[in-house]
């Protein structure tokens, strides 16, 4: 769901940039700042579940050792 909701988005976003009666030079501002939102959303996404997954080892070993 997370895959489609952001498919979605971008395609809306794009979708609206195309529409705009900005400058060329604008639009690639646009661009580039949303590609920015969407790699730092991923990471931070990555990050936690990377995180949680981590302390649950490490409690799961002093659990058994």
């Amino acid at each position: 769901m997370a895959i489609v909701g952001l498919v979605i988005g971008f395609a809306m976003f794009f979708i609206g940039l195309y529409n705009a009666p900005f400058e060329l030079n604008v639009k690639g501002y646009y661009i580039a700042v949303m590609l920015l939102i969407a790699y730092s959303a991923i990471a931070v996404q990555k990050v936690t579940r990377d995180n949680a997954e981590d302390k649950d080892i490490l409690e799961n070993q002093n659990l058994n050792g």
